[in-house]
């Protein structure tokens, strides 16, 4: 099983570093992508754990950029971790990300719903490299007895069109690109299925997307040939993965429940620059 869609506690997912490695290997997951939403935090926990688990590990990161006032979310896989500019890049959409939870508290606040923004946040102001985000206001939700699951959080408050949802700010997808080749990666479209802009994907190519995320715990079978023909017709590369965050109002599907085939995988790797200068100034090799 190939799953290169994954979350830790870094970010929005439920289980640390170490222990989403062990689910992952006890279900016969072979290479394993961390993708935490705006930090690469986990990444020397997972390397280290996956080596001794026997696990291929792909270094990655799912970054948010804004277009039409929406979200799209990109993938970078292979990528340099440490990479300085990477990480000032980062360190800001995070700082964004702590502004837009304080926003969201406050208009539940005016709907009559008081949570502890500074609570809510904690893990993040603890660790700083850590990525906040509407999932730890859905948590704080279901702890305050406000409704029964996460699920139920983002349908009543906290997605777009619903009382307490505040746009994000932040940057256009070609550069989101950069910044993932920068530092040494591939750059992917996540879960097209769900953006479901399909117009806008001539465009993300031309910008220098490298890959397609067709296969998707949430796609449809239907979805899935959709983008990899679009992958074929815009000369892209294919990801997948399970989009697992150990939380089961979000998943779908357990880790590795949905796996990229070898050869789509195998495709991606051949993507990867013979030598790419990184933003730490180190370079990477195929």
């Amino acid at each position: 099983m190939i799953d290169l869609h994954t979350h830790t506690t870094a970010s929005d997912g439920r289980l640390a570093p170490a222990d989403l490695v062990a689910r992952a290997a006890d279900a016969g997951v072979t290479v394993l992508s961390v993708t935490d939403h705006d930090t690469t935090a986990a990444a020397a926990a997972v390397t280290a754990a996956c080596r001794d688990a026997g696990i291929e590990f792909v270094p990655g990161i799912e970054v948010t950029a804004v277009v039409d006032g929406e979200d799209v979310h990109i993938l970078g896989y292979f990528i340099d971790p440490d990479a300085a500019t990477l990480g000032a890049f980062l360190a800001e959409q995070r700082r964004r990300r702590v502004d837009r939870v304080r926003q969201m508290v406050a208009r539940l606040a005016e709907l009559g719903v008081t949570l502890d923004a500074d609570a809510i946040l904690a893990p993040g102001v603890a660790d700083n490299s850590k990525a906040a985000g509407r999932p730890w206001i859905a948590r704080a939700l279901v702890s305050a007895g406000v409704v029964a699951n996460t699920r139920e959080a983002f349908d009543r408050y906290l997605k777009r069109g619903q009382p307490a949802f505040v746009p994000r700010i932040g940057p256009l997808p070609a550069e989101v690109v950069a910044q993932i080749h920068a530092a040494g990666g591939l750059a992917s479209l996540a879960h097209p299925g769900l953006f479901r802009r399909d117009d806008l994907i001539r465009s993300f190519a031309a910008a220098g997307l490298d890959a397609l995320e067709a296969h998707h715990s949430k796609h449809t079978e239907e979805d899935t040939a959709r983008y990899l023909g679009l992958a074929d017709s815009y000369h892209l590369a294919v990801s997948g993965g399970s989009d697992f965050h150990g939380d089961p109002s979000h998943d779908v599907a357990g880790i590795g429940g949905t796996s990229l085939p070898p050869e789509r995988f195998h495709a991606l790797k051949a993507r990867r620059p013979t030598k790419r200068a990184t933003a730490s100034g180190a370079s990477t090799s195929s």
